[in-house]
């Protein structure tokens, strides 16, 4: 009996230090040192100055896994403060990693400045850019993908490889002369094109790089995002449905596409099968809601043909309900194994009593020779203290005002334009319901970049 107490005493002892163990150890972390500086690209024929990582354009790929910790440690070799932002990840219970003016101050030329943040409980196809100045009409955008942790199931098979479309609207100018055009009252105005992962094709040249090569038979993982600065993509390859398995974080139920609407700042993951004749096919991406069209093209090609794309080119959908009846198609797949934006309550959003409706318009008008978009009447500028920073020191009624806009939008308050930081008050916990309001367009895009305001809980 002694010795069998002594054995069990032992197995308890090495059981409480895996225990401690298991408890101690922190998730793994992935490194990143990025150099950004200017350089010059021609993706259309004519030079432009491009805000370049590591001499990349589009910046390097972020390759990480559920729960792991980022390091990104950021050298600022231009002449501008710059701040980099991670468009979907969550940053629970820390927004100082956020990389907007809101939250943190701008890394200053010729300096450093290291990111530390968790994609925690995060899976999916997301991007960065940098948020300030129009440096994202520049370049800086890079894709950042977050894999399931092992020994999770996914709810397809391991497709034979995966491949990146950063698509997104172009300008010939430079992000300073944008910003010039903007302070004196114009507006961005009409794209030179579009780019997809930082270049266009030409449909009658067979001079055109593909982006990758696929081998009959096989599936292949797309990652797509619309990293552009203002207007609304299809994308489309000709003669390859897509397979929709998920959108922001989220496994989705696998409906197939002929092709996807994507909004400013969205991403989709997609499979599409190589059981097409060999050759080469088109793949495009133009925009949406605007009154130009405007397009660009990039070429994937079957493993061992040399013979061009097809002349016949799928079109883009017309109207704006055909964008809403997608949108509406999606659907979440509550069967898949995997991180869930908001486990607590994912499954009861029917049965929860709704805190707070707010309800968000946007307008725009002239104010001291500039163009100014608002929501309810208040254009949103950053002050020069990060308004995080300013709630923090407890100087924040020496920097910004809690609630300039109502719940409900004033008619006659919209009329006239406020500039100013806008910052909403919210109670910790409350479930509130956002409208969208936009009597400006016949079309509503989902996106409220360029039209920033701040909800504080």
């Amino acid at each position: 009996m002694a010795a069998a107490r002594a054995a069990a005493a032992a197995i308890s002892m090495v059981m409480l230090c895996l225990f401690a163990i298991s408890v101690i150890a922190e998730d793994p972390y992935v490194y990143y040192i990025w150099n950004v500086s200017y350089g010059t690209i021609s993706p259309m024929g004519a030079p432009k100055q491009a805000i370049l990582i590591n001499d990349q354009f589009p910046g390097p790929e972020i390759n990480c896994t559920s729960n792991n910790n980022i390091v990104v440690n950021v050298f600022n070799n231009l002449d501008e403060p710059l701040l980099f932002t991670w468009h979907g990840i969550q940053l629970r219970k820390n927004s100082w990693q956020d990389g907007t003016p809101g939250t943190m101050c701008a890394i200053q030329p010729s300096t450093n400045f290291t990111y530390k943040f968790q994609v925690k409980d995060q899976i999916g196809t997301y991007f960065y850019y940098p948020s300030t100045g129009l440096h994202r009409t520049a370049g800086g955008v890079g894709g950042l993908r977050v894999f399931s942790r092992l020994l999770i199931p996914v709810p397809y098979p391991d497709p034979e490889a995966e491949h990146w479309f950063l698509i997104g609207d172009f300008y010939r100018k430079s992000h300073k002369a944008l910003r010039d055009t903007l302070d004196n009252g114009g507006s961005l105005g009409m794209p030179d094109g579009v780019l997809i992962n930082g270049q266009t094709s030409r449909l009658f040249f067979n001079d055109n790089k593909p982006q990758f090569t696929m081998k009959p038979g096989k599936t292949y993982k797309l990652r797509i995002c619309n990293v552009g600065s203002k207007d609304s993509l299809n994308f489309r390859i000709q003669g390859h449905p897509m397979t929709l398995v998920e959108t922001e974080g989220s496994h989705t139920v696998q409906n197939t596409y002929e092709s996807l609407d994507v909004h400013v700042g969205q991403c989709f993951t997609v499979l599409i099968t190589a059981n097409q004749e060999p050759r080469d096919y088109m793949v495009i991406a133009s925009t949406r809601f605007a009154p130009y069209y405007v397009e660009g093209k990039a070429v994937i090609n079957y493993e061992g043909s040399k013979k061009g794309a097809s002349l016949f080119l799928p079109f883009a959908p017309i109207t704006w309900f055909w964008s809403r009846n997608q949108f509406r198609s999606f659907r979440w797949n509550l069967t898949a194994s995997a991180a869930r934006p908001n486990p607590q309550g994912s499954y009861h959003y029917g049965q929860i009593n709704i805190t707070r409706t707010i309800k968000l318009a946007n307008s725009y008008s002239i104010e001291g020779g500039k163009l100014r978009y608002s929501i309810n009447g208040v254009s949103h500028v950053d002050p020069e203290t990060p308004l995080k920073l300013a709630e923090y020191y407890g100087v924040g009624d020496k920097v910004f005002k809690y609630n300039l806009i109502s719940d409900n939008p004033d008619d006659g308050l919209m009329s006239k334009v406020n500039v100013a930081p806008n910052v909403l008050n919210a109670t910790y916990r409350d479930f509130i319901e956002i409208i969208f309001e936009n009597p400006t367009m016949s079309v509503q895009s989902y996106n409220l970049d360029g039209y920033s305001f701040f909800l504080v809980g």
